[in-house]
């Protein structure tokens, strides 16, 4: 199982200096991947800029959107955007994808919550569409440019619905954040079941991702922005904050429970801004 890190662009008060060198410590460390996490009405850097900045100092690591809420953006915009992102950076961008559930969100984006299912399944055929070099929608030319990988960059779709999962089969594969290993394994199990039933060969990527946090204070850092990030959930948000690994024999056992079922890879989104985050988590994956 591979191991990325996620970048700090969400975590409040993250300096551009502090997530750029990060990115080129991870690039020349253990990691597969470079995630980011998404939101609007927060104080974040948006997911996609921050890739492409990573993109411009890294490499050799993969650039993950974990996941991007695209129901937010134009579809035409998006597509774009991601062939732009998967050309410069040489064919290194997996574009995960999900609906989003943030009613805040939605009102900044002016965009109705309530239709964001059917938006989306209009933004992947239109992507698709638009990848092949076809044109995406009647009487709309084909647009570029070409991304580097042939049909477009790979696609996992994130969720927790019957149909979001099904989603998943009609691409490259699934993406589980914020859940437990056993409840991804499920929600896996469902997306096997459809990728055969759609007759496709192989089998789809398993993603997974989890929050952490190490050294000095890691579950007190940690948590207090859990908390924040998730205070739309009410109570809810202190139960994700406790279970955050934040030691290096839970981290390990985090691996380990996610390794277990099967993943093929695993973003662990570090919850403190601080650099020493990138070497104390390389410590414990390497």
């Amino acid at each position: 199982m591979q191991i990325g890190i996620g970048l700090p662009n969400t975590i409040p008060g993250a300096q551009v200096s502090t997530i750029l060198e990060w990115a080129r410590k991870a690039d020349d460390g253990p990691f597969s991947s470079l995630g980011t996490l998404d939101r609007l009405v927060f104080p974040n850097y948006e997911g996609m800029m921050t890739l492409a900045a990573a993109a411009s100092i890294t490499r050799r690591i993969r650039l993950m959107t974990t996941v991007l809420i695209a129901p937010l953006r134009n579809p035409g915009v998006l597509a774009k955007q991601a062939a732009t992102l998967d050309a410069l950076s040489g064919g290194r961008l997996t574009l995960g994808l999900g609906i989003g559930g943030r009613e805040d969100d939605f009102i900044a984006a002016d965009i109705n919550i309530h239709e964001r299912g059917r938006r989306f399944s209009r933004q992947l055929d239109f992507m698709r569409h638009a990848w092949a070099g076809e044109a995406p929608l009647a009487g709309v030319a084909p647009m570029g440019p070409k991304p580097a990988r042939a049909g477009g960059p790979e696609v996992l779709i994130g969720g927790y619905s019957a149909k979001a999962v099904q989603r998943a089969a009609q691409w490259d594969g699934f993406i589980a954040g914020g859940t437990t290993p056993e409840n991804a394994a499920q929600l896996y199990a469902v997306v096997q079941q459809a990728w055969q039933e759609a007759g496709r060969q192989g089998k789809p990527r398993f993603v997974c991702a989890a929050y952490c946090a190490l050294g000095p204070d890691a579950a007190e850092r940690g948590g207090g922005y859990l908390r924040t990030y998730y205070a739309f959930l009410g109570a809810n948000a202190e139960q994700i904050a406790s279970h955050m690994p934040s030691t290096p024999d839970a981290v390990k056992q985090t691996i380990q429970r996610f390794q277990a079922i099967g993943a093929d890879e695993l973003i662990l989104w570090p919850c403190i801004a601080d650099l020493d985050q990138v070497d104390r988590l390389a410590e414990v994956v390497s």
